[in-house]
């Protein structure tokens, strides 16, 4: 039986849900390593929704990722199954009534890397990933068209929180990006926690959102992530557009509209930090 650790338990996403998932989770991980056969292994990580456990099964090492169950385990499991393992962690198994996924096991966070090399890392990955399309994924520019209906009543309603000119620059921007550019494989959430170092190829992508269309769709979410890191900002995003062989006006359009969208958002939602973040990366990039 595992303990839940403190961390996981405290965070925020619980406090008004989940409670009885969370003190059933030591039962639900004995019970999915008694079916699959899995033994603990190491000590025990988590991220905002899930808790990994490493395994063994014999002399084979896996993580068990256990999730509350939900729409989302069946997404995340078609995501790792389109990839295929294709620049992203490699799923053996999934019992999605259960919230469990047998998945490969990651060492090194790509966090723990030099700037200049993750971000570089990143623009690896992002083109690594933009493999032929899946034919139901929700297109980056059907979410642009979404995000446009909202942003200026979001701002309104949020008493204008900032520069009008940053919103007119995001909707003047927006119906250029409706239309995508390209058609291809997207991961609607690439920043540098998510990547880990492999045995396979050397990074490795996990807990993907599976989108089509232009694949800069989340370079804004690349660069806030590591903000604070940075003196200076546009040298990133440059690292960024070579290595993954962006168009650099496109890129950079990306880049602000999401930019301009998730400050609205954060503030909608009471974050402080992010929407700082936000407005620096803005300036650096207009």
């Amino acid at each position: 039986m595992i303990e839940v650790p403190d961390g996981f338990r405290e965070m925020s996403r619980w406090w008004s849900d989940g409670a009885t998932w969370m003190d059933a989770l030591p039962g639900l991980v004995a019970a999915q390593c008694a079916t699959w056969n899995l033994q603990v292994d190491g000590p025990l990580a988590w991220g905002s929704h899930a808790l990994v456990i490493p395994v063994t099964r014999g002399s084979d090492q896996f993580v068990l990722r256990m999730n509350r169950p939900g729409p989302e385990v069946d997404a995340l499991a078609d995501a790792l199954r389109w990839w295929d393992g294709r620049g992203m962690v490699y799923l053996y198994d999934v019992d999605a009534a259960a919230g469990a996924m047998l998945l490969e096991r990651l060492t090194t966070p790509l966090a723990t890397r030099p700037l200049d090399e993750a971000m570089a890392v990143l623009g690896q990955v992002m083109r690594r990933l933009a493999v032929p399309p899946k034919p139901e994924a929700r297109s980056t520019g059907e979410i642009v068209r979404q995000r446009l209906i909202e942003l200026e009543q979001r701002w309104e309603e949020g008493e204008r929180p900032f520069d009008v000119a940053f919103l007119r620059m995001a909707l003047e921007i927006g119906p250029r990006l409706v239309e995508p550019a390209s058609d291809l494989s997207v991961n609607g959430d690439l920043h540098v926690h998510q990547v880990l170092a492999g045995a396979r190829e050397p990074w490795i992508t996990v807990d993907p959102l599976l989108y089509r269309g232009d694949i800069e769709y989340d370079l804004g979410r690349v660069l806030w992530m590591q903000l604070d890191e940075m003196t200076e900002i546009p040298p990133y995003f440059e690292i960024v557009v070579q290595e993954a062989g962006l168009v650099r006006d496109r890129a950079r359009d990306w880049a602000v509209f999401r930019a301009v969208s998730y400050w609205s958002w954060g503030l909608a939602n009471g974050l402080t930090e992010d929407p700082v973040r936000c407005e620096r990366l803005l300036k650096a990039l207009l």
